[in-house]
């Protein structure tokens, strides 16, 4: 996935300031492509100048606060970007090689590690299931939201499997430390 159509479809779900922008794309398309916000300033100045976007000034706002739109031109593209197949992305964490790293040359003391990490997986899906009780709690959603809730419950999927496979992993490792 690129930036520009991550923004694209930001902008295209509600137009606003860059750093609206920015703030919203942290809370939710953030959780799943980063970016910083030098990024998403720097590409916002592309796009305008690709015409995918339209910057104007805010009435009545702080000096130099734009509001920045989609332009047909963006849509068409964010259209062209999504009938493009794509392939699945593919697991690409160096823990995977530290953990061959280990059972090549021995304990490498990796379980402080992965105890960091089950941390962090448990706090993002507590995250992702703070947002499910908040925006996904009704019976009846719209189109719109249940393709929203698809996204999130792809994210507490992978977090959920994360965890399970990091306490198997840290089991492991434990195992093998004592069984030296």
């Amino acid at each position: 996935m690129s930036l520009p159509h991550a923004l694209l479809t930001s902008i295209a779900e509600k137009p606003c300031s860059g750093y609206d922008l920015a703030r919203r794309f942290d809370k939710s398309i953030g959780y799943f492509w980063h970016a910083t916000h030098q990024q998403i300033y720097r590409e916002l100045g592309r796009m305008e100048a690709q015409g995918w976007v339209i910057s104007t000034e805010v009435e009545g706002g702080r000096a130099g606060k734009k509001l920045i739109a989609i332009l047909p031109a963006g849509r068409d593209e964010l259209r062209r970007w999504a009938s493009e197949s794509s392939a699945p992305m593919r697991l690409r964490d160096d823990m995977m090689v530290k953990l061959r790293a280990d059972a090549a040359i021995g304990p490498l003391g990796l379980a402080e590690e992965f105890e960091r990490r089950l941390q962090l997986h448990e706090q993002e899906l507590q995250t992702y299931k703070e947002i499910e009780k908040r925006d996904f709690s009704e019976a009846k959603l719209s189109h719109e939201q249940q393709l929203r809730y698809l996204i999130l419950k792809a994210g507490i999927t992978f977090e959920e499997s994360r965890v399970q496979w990091t306490k198997e992993a840290l089991r492991i490792l434990k195992d093998g430390a004592e069984a030296k």
